[in-house]
């Protein structure tokens, strides 16, 4: 009785700490590490699926397109500081219903990025994902807020590359791309067929200057504005990218498990949501490439035991048995309360996909050089 006791205590501790963790923390890494729904470019090429030993191309996101307006574009004027917020703030926010301003906001004459970690930045910076960044494990540990101002006949495609040019000015960020062979786990097609819903339709846009609702917050993905909603009272969480389509994560206080379902999904921006989810464990985990050959758009959902999360949280440095709450690198031990969630491979079973050991290309950005503390502003 005292041990069950204890962990129902663990699972409740962790409630906020994880919605934090997976519903924000995951989303606010401006440019939606999970590109649900985006057709970017993935080792997924029909000939991959047809044939699994052909060479991929590099799993990657899209290369920056050149600016129109200049060819290096910086801000006018920037600051750069280490951000006001930290966990707790966050959480005393989501639990008062103030809803925290974080993540990526641009407009026409201002970029701001509140609190993001330097490899946040980079990501925004390079058009990467998290996975795709080779550098020091402390790129993710501080985080800063970041303003900018556009100058005038510049646009928001403008500024990525105006935030390479602030890293490098204040970071002394120097990195380069390659593209090597890596083990990968391929996502194919099941001997059985898939079993997934294909989504019927594209969602509905989102309109960046309409009233937020109670307990909802907005930020800029890579394609547009992002709102997240987070019920404190049953610790679910919905992520709404408009078009793109929208995700929703919810905990099953009955059967201790926490369920993530999505629509309007591409394969490759499923490969990515599993990626993020392996790697969100602490763990060295392998790139999730699509190679299924499937097209359109699915509804997916994925179900994950309470070990499982607890390991991602106390790997993220949020609360849990012997973890806490100060954005360390805690490692990813689960302590086990039971539940009957399976893991994110059984998951891609029952959706009649498969993970399997490969090799492929996969782009990096190699960080050679930076500085931990910005120069003065």
């Amino acid at each position: 009785m005292v041990k069950a006791g204890m962990r129902k205590l663990s699972f409740g501790g962790l409630r906020i700490a994880t919605v934090v963790l997976l519903a924000v923390t995951a989303w606010m890494a401006v440019g939606a590490p999970v590109a649900l729904g985006q057709a970017a470019a993935s080792a997924a090429a029909p000939a991959a699926a047809s044939n699994p030993g052909a060479a991929t191309q590099p799993a990657s996101a899209a290369a920056p397109a050149a600016s129109a307006a200049t060819a290096n574009p910086t801000f006018d004027v920037a600051t750069v500081k280490l951000s006001g917020l930290d966990q707790a703030k966050i959480m005393a926010g989501f639990q008062s219903g103030n809803m925290p301003r974080v993540g990526a906001h641009v407009t026409a004459s201002r970029a701001e990025y509140i609190y993001v970690t330097l490899k946040g930045l980079i990501m925004v910076a390079y058009k990467v994902k998290d996975y795709q960044i080779t550098g020091p494990d402390w790129l993710n540990k501080q985080y800063f807020d970041v303003v900018g101002t556009i100058p005038e006949g510049a646009s928001k495609n403008d500024v990525p590359k105006m935030l390479q040019a602030l890293l490098a000015e204040r970071f002394k960020l120097v990195a380069h791309r390659e593209t090597k062979e890596h083990p990968v786990l391929a996502l194919v097609v099941g001997k059985g067929g898939p079993k997934m819903k294909e989504s019927p339709a594209a969602g509905t846009p989102i309109d960046p200057d309409a009233p937020l609702k109670p307990g909802e917050m907005q930020m800029d993905g890579e394609d547009g504005p992002v709102r997240v909603t987070v019920n404190m009272k049953d610790g679910s969480s919905t992520v709404n990218m408009g078009a793109k389509g929208t995700i929703r994560q919810r905990m099953d206080m009955q059967t201790q498990t926490y369920h993530i379902d999505a629509d309007t999904t591409t394969m490759a921006g499923f490969a990515d949501m599993l990626t993020n989810i392996m790697k969100m464990g602490g763990s060295d985990g392998k790139q999730v490439v699509d190679m299924t050959g499937l097209k359109g758009n699915y509804e997916v959902s994925v179900e994950l035991s309470m070990a499982d999360l607890m390991a991602m949280a106390r790997a993220q440095g949020y609360g849990g048995p012997g973890g806490g709450a100060s954005g360390g690198s805690g490692a990813a031990v689960a302590s086990d309360p039971g539940g009957s969630g399976t893991s994110a491979y059984s998951a891609v079973e029952k959706m009649g996909l498969r993970l399997e050991p490969r090799k492929a290309p996969v782009e990096q950005l190699v960080v050679d050089s930076v500085e931990k503390t910005p120069t003065e502003n």
